[in-house]
C-alpha cells in the first residue's frame, strides 16, 4: 500500500483536506503532518465565532462534539469530504492526522509532500489551525 505524508505548513486547510480525500479513497494511505500550520482564508473574528458556535451547540453528554484540537479539527475537514458510505468509512481509517512532525514515523524530507506547491501567498486575513484551536477552547 502507497503512503502518501503531506505537510500541512502554510496550506489552505480545503484544499489540503480534498487532496487527501482523493488519495485515501484511491486506496493509499495518507499522513499529514503540522496541522496545527494549516490556515483558513477569511476574517479571523468570523471564523473564531463560527466554529465557536459549532463547539457550544448541543448537549455536552449527548453532542454533537465537535473537536478543538487542530489535527482533530483537520481530521473533520477530510471526513466532511468522504462519502457517508462504508466506502467512506474504510477511507476514513487509512488517514493520520499529527500535530507537528512524529519522530516515531522516521519520515525523511524527501518523502514529504506539499499538495500546493506554492507556499501560503494569501493577501487577504487568515488565520492558522492552531490559532483558531487556542480561542475555541483547545490545547493547540
Amino acid at each position: 500500500m502507497d503512503t502518501l505524508v503531506f505537510d500541512a505548513d502554510d496550506q489552505i486547510a480545503g484544499r489540503l483536506a480534498t487532496r487527501a480525500a482523493k488519495e485515501i479513497l484511491k486506496g493509499k494511505r495518507v499522513i499529514i503532518i503540522n496541522a496545527e500550520k494549516a490556515v483558513i482564508s477569511g476574517n479571523p473574528t468570523y471564523i473564531i465565532n463560527t466554529y465557536r458556535a459549532k463547539v457550544q451547540k448541543g448537549d455536552p453528554y449527548k453532542g454533537p462534539f465537535y473537536p478543538r484540537t487542530p489535527d482533530r479539527l483537520l481530521r473533520r475537514i477530510v471526513r466532511g469530504m468522504l462519502p457517508k458510505r462504508p466506502r467512506g468509512r474504510a477511507a476514513y481509517r487509512k488517514l493520520e492526522v499529527y500535530k507537528g512532525k512524529p519522530a516515531g514515523l522516521g519520515l525523511k524530507d524527501e518523502a514529504i509532500l506539499r499538495p500546493i506547491e506554492t507556499s501560503n501567498t494569501l493577501e487577504h486575513k487568515f488565520i492558522t489551525l492552531g490559532n483558531l484551536s487556542r480561542h475555541i477552547g483547545g490545547k493547540g
